[in-house]
């Protein structure tokens, strides 16, 4: 009994101090693992320090229902002003042998995948990062209407650290 909770005790503090860059973490569940076309994931994050610069990264956890070697998504990062930067991305989430990315045990992975480096934010209110897939098959021009195997998404921000 005690050296269970011991390791549970060690294992608290060691997630507990693991990032003290971090400034901003929260996660979206995806119902059922099944991701429609447009359900757009809104993040929310005010009262960053104006004179620093940080990374910004979108952490997707996905099961082996996954059926893909990558994953296109579309970010809409929204200023205060409401000036918007839209960005179309690509990640590699699996090698060619079929071997998946990111970490975890079991059939759930969790990828850490850049999405901005090095970025202020210079106004003081609200920002907001709009997430949607944009995946489809090869040859098809529409889009996958529900992307299977992803079960979260998420937003993190850690402080750039100084050199």
């Amino acid at each position: 009994m005690q050296s269970k909770f011991l390791f549970l005790l060690i294992a608290v503090l060691s997630l507990s101090s693991c990032n003290e860059l971090l400034v901003y973490s929260d996660y979206e569940p995806i119902k059922e693992g099944k991701w429609e076309i447009d359900q757009k994931l809104e993040f929310q994050f005010s009262e960053l320090d104006s004179t620093a610069t940080y990374n910004m990264f979108i952490n997707i956890r996905n099961e082996d229902t996954y059926a893909f070697s990558n994953l296109f998504l579309i970010t809409e990062l929204e200023y205060p002003s409401g000036n918007t930067v839209k960005d179309t991305l690509e990640y590699k989430m699996a090698e060619p042998s079929g071997e998946w990315l990111g970490k975890g045990m079991g059939s759930v992975k969790e990828n850490k995948l850049w999405y901005k480096e090095k970025i202020d934010f210079p106004n003081s209110g609200v920002y907001k990062v709009n997430i949607s897939h944009a995946m489809r098959k090869n040859g098809d021009v529409e889009g996958l209407h529900i992307l299977e195997g992803v079960t979260d998404v998420g937003l993190e921000i850690e402080k750039a650290p100084k050199l």
